[in-house]
């Protein structure tokens, strides 16, 4: 790639980096940042009214692929990413099978290597997700596993998780918890409120998120240098429990996802089953403090939770129908209208929330808008309004309570690994 992007904002927080500028990409290398004559270049790319930032990052979604491939596979994830802004993504291990040996690992790696969209791998705590035998943890890291997880399910062995949280602080490597306790939730598919009453449909209540987070901050505090990170949290209570935990113990992070800061369990009635997560939409005491939670720096990340599910199995009622929702091509027009535009948060540390922190968590390099950095740009048109068209998505599903959502800031491109990929949403 040889290209000049003429008049292009540039905000990237950790250079202490704001304005217009001219930049030069050479073979994939920001070769130059400044003023530039477009005379002197071949391919010149006007970019007045655009903006690049450090590539965003998801640190959670389900690419599906080795097992379920009519779902999503790991080349229509990547494009999904790209089209949606995304240079980075961190795959869950609820494959089938599930990620728990270094042969799946270095599948995934191989099949992603050299593509837009840098694809990391997390790998279960657990043998086949069971929560009941450790995973060989030396094995998968060794793999290149990046964190653990055993996402979809939650863990909750007490001597698995302490092997697991010791592992993490001698290896600088994550433990992602899906908080919830199955004894707790039982066979509920929606939120435990008034909604789940007047429907008749068995309710998830607060408690099965709030009592392991709460279980697991005093288990992540017993082991010093150990690294504990919140997946996807849908409860107000537990924003106030990770706020108080954070004082004592920086190593403790967590995640939010847009349908969690955004919808309410009232979404149910209108968009049925593609209103089934799980964790549950809540109701909207929750969203206020999951809102202040991101605001005040208690929520780290903000991610996806991209879970592609095919129509058929959508079109199921609300029991048999599988929990997910995707989410990759709507998470940034989604967080900058009801994050940005309602100055919740400054676009700065939208920014900081899904580029710097997810890779700090991940202890993967951070992305650097430097003379003689690797070009990883996510380019966005901050300005443009626009609607989210579910036909319009590289995703193979599209099971999305958003369809239809007049949004705020278009993703316009990305640019990693010396490839451009322009959206077509």
């Amino acid at each position: 790639m040889d290209l000049l992007l003429k008049n292009i904002g540039i905000i990237s927080p950790g250079d202490n980096l704001k304005g217009i500028f001219d930049l030069y990409i050479k073979d994939g290398i920001i070769e130059k940042i400044g003023s530039m004559d477009s005379g002197m270049y071949e391919n010149v790319l006007d970019c007045t009214g655009l903006t690049a930032v450090p590539g965003f990052f998801d640190m959670h979604v389900h690419f599906r692929d080795p097992g379920q491939t009519e779902k999503e596979d790991i080349d229509s994830g990547i494009q999904s990413a790209a089209n949606g802004g995304f240079t980075g993504v961190l795959c869950m291990p609820n494959t089938r099978p599930s990620i728990d040996n270094k042969e799946i690992i270095n599948y995934i790696r191989e099949k992603s290597k050299g593509k837009i969209t840098d694809v990391y791998v997390s790998a279960c705590a657990s043998k086949q997700r069971a929560g009941d035998e450790i995973a060989d943890l030396n094995e998968l890291y060794e793999a290149g596993a990046v964190a653990l997880t055993d996402d979809g399910s939650p863990l909750l062995n007490a001597e698995v998780l302490r092997k697991t949280l010791e592992f993490t602080a001698s290896h600088n490597i994550p433990f992602l918890q899906h908080a919830e306790n199955y004894k707790i939730s039982g066979n509920g598919a929606i939120h435990k409120g008034k909604v789940s009453a007047k429907m008749n449909i068995e309710g998830i209540p607060y408690e099965s998120e709030t009592e392991t987070v709460r279980n697991d901050v005093t288990a992540a505090n017993s082991i010093q240098g150990s690294k504990y990170h919140v997946q996807h949290l849908s409860c107000g209570e537990t924003v106030d429990i990770l706020r108080e935990a954070k004082e004592r113990n920086k190593n403790i992070t967590s995640e939010a996802c847009p349908h969690h800061f955004i919808l309410t369990d009232e979404a149910i009635v209108k968009e049925g089953t593609n209103a089934k997560m799980n964790p549950p939409l809540r109701e909207n005491s929750d969203v206020e403090k999951i809102l202040s939670g991101l605001a005040d720096g208690t929520i780290d990340v903000i991610c996806t939770d991209h879970a592609p599910h095919t129509s058929a199995e959508k079109a199921r009622n609300i029991y048999d129908a599988p929990f997910g929702i995707v989410g990759l091509e709507t998470c940034i027009g989604l967080t900058y209208k009801y994050l940005v535009e309602r100055n919740i948060i400054s676009f700065e540390k939208m920014v900081e929330k899904m580029s710097d922190n997810p890779r700090r968590i991940l202890n993967i390099p951070r992305i650097s808008i430097k003379e003689g950095e690797i070009a990883n740009l996510t380019i966005l048109r901050r300005d443009e309004e626009w609607v989210v068209d579910a036909e319009k998505f590289k995703t193979k599903s599209r099971n999305t309570p958003f369809n239809g959502f007049k949004l705020k800031c278009k993703p316009y491109a990305v640019i990693n690994n010396n490839i451009m990929h322009k959206s077509v949403l």
